[in-house]
């Protein structure tokens, strides 16, 4: 009550001075009070705080338990090549990781509609259900029976994927403006984090005495205890726009705004070649005489790496800017890609995935502060990055398994590694066009 009131007596000072008549002070005064109202307190983001910092806590373990999970199916690819699904091609086995990652980004585009309408809780619990019911639902398939392994970790899972996605990390806006991409790169942390213990205990539960039902039964109970507490955790603090953002006016207005489309070529095409590494390091350190048990840490090494890059990104591009910071990184996984055709020995292995997580790791990092940073508004951040991810889930969807046709029954590594390398840098330059662009916008 004493700021209101200081702030009208101010507005009553400044308005009374030169003022010769009653009306025409009552006419400036009622301007100016108008004028000097203070601002509402949600217009102002708390930058902190317990709510804050538990909504950022339960985003973090959305993404452990969602895309940590996701970029862990390398060990599957691995298991059902060689053990439970033996009459099935790379290609279809490739496919149930990509089209699990395609409605993980596609489903945003559903997600982010609905998130901007306010069904913030419906889409956490939903999703963290079904992501539940899936994992255990794949603990039931049976060896060779391939439709039942794809209905659950290809759709199930990757609908639960795309339904929890978009909220997590919108929802982190509500509270951070000033340390937002700080935190949005904590929260992408949890993916990394999962994409580390989750082929841990994948690689020594199915390979160990508990076999796959057991394990993964193991592994959809720890996943659903942790889903448990993030839909515990998260608070939604702002109201949904008065009026939802319409995805056809969206639509429209990214095809006007050059630099979004620019980062739409992008996103597709950096996809396409993204998940080749993730998906088959593995099985291609075992296939060169790599030790099996060294091989079941391919993935670690690689997702170690990928947390420290993700970790740094945050910091760097605080200094150079998040575009820069997303061309150097699409730029760098191009290169490393195109470099998996020399791996032939546990040094390469190792040097290969430390390079590569760390540059995807930053690449991935970047994305949600990317479209931070591109969308118009934060009424529309939820429409524009269910956009942008529905457009490169596309890619992912036909990358690995295009990949795992070119590898064929002979593994010949080195046309899927050309192909996805490729792919990647066509991709970095797109995102080079995008940067010169938003350079030339802001003079």
């Amino acid at each position: 009550m004493t700021v209101k009131v200081n702030l009208q007596t101010t507005c009553m000072d400044q308005a009374t001075q030169g003022s010769d008549d009653g009306s025409k002070m009552l006419d400036i005064e009622l301007s100016v009070s108008k004028d000097c109202a203070p601002p509402s307190h949600l217009d102002e983001f708390p930058e902190g705080g317990l709510v804050a910092w538990s909504t950022a806590f339960g985003s973090f373990l959305i993404l452990f338990c969602g895309w940590g999970y996701t970029t862990s199916f390398g060990v599957y690819e691995d298991f059902y090549t060689q053990h439970y699904l033996t009459n099935e091609s790379s290609y279809a086995i490739s496919s149930i990781g990509s089209f699990n990652a395609f409605l993980g980004t596609a489903v945003s585009l559903i997600a982010g509609l609905l998130y901007d309408r306010g069904y913030f809780y419906h889409l956490v619990i939903t999703g963290s259900l079904l992501q539940s019911v899936s994992l255990f639902m794949l603990s039931f398939a049976k060896p060779d029976q391939y439709y039942q392994v794809f209905l659950t970790q290809g759709l199930g899972s990757g609908i639960a994927l795309g339904l929890l996605y978009i909220p997590s990390l919108a929802v982190v806006s509500h509270y951070f403006k000033r340390k937002r991409t700080l935190v949005m790169t904590f929260v992408i942390l949890g993916s990394s984090l999962g994409a580390i213990i989750h082929p841990i205990m994948l690689n020594n539960i199915l390979n160990g005495h508990l076999g796959f039902a057991n394990g993964v039964r193991a592994s959809a109970g720890m996943v659903s205890a942790l889903l448990l507490i993030a839909c515990l955790c998260m608070r939604t603090r702002l109201d949904p726009p008065t009026i939802p953002v319409n995805y056809i006016t969206a639509a429209k207005k990214c095809l006007l705004d050059v630099p979004f489309l620019f980062a739409l070529a992008g996103a597709f095409l950096m996809q396409i070649g993204f998940y080749y590494p993730l998906f088959f390091l593995q099985l291609d350190s075992i296939q060169h005489g790599v030790s099996v048990k060294f091989s079941f840490y391919s993935l670690v090494i690689l997702n170690v790496s990928s947390c420290t890059g993700r970790a740094a990104s945050g910091y760097i591009a605080g200094f150079i800017g998040v575009p820069k910071m997303t061309i150097i990184a699409a730029i760098s996984s191009g290169l490393i890609i195109l470099g998996t055709i020399g791996l032939g020995s546990l040094s390469s292995v190792v040097i290969l995935g430390v390079l590569y997580g760390a540059s995807s790791g930053v690449y991935n990092a970047m994305l949600a502060p990317l479209m931070a940073t591109l969308a118009p508004s934060p009424s529309e951040l939820g429409g524009w990055m269910g956009i942008f991810f529905f457009v490169g889930g596309l890619g992912s969807l036909i990358g690995t398994p295009i990949a795992g046709a070119l590898l064929t029954s002979n593994y010949t590594w080195w046309k899927p590694a050309l192909f996805a390398g490729v792919t990647s840098l066509a991709g970095a330059v797109m995102y080079i066009f995008m940067g010169m662009k938003v350079r030339r916008n802001k003079f």
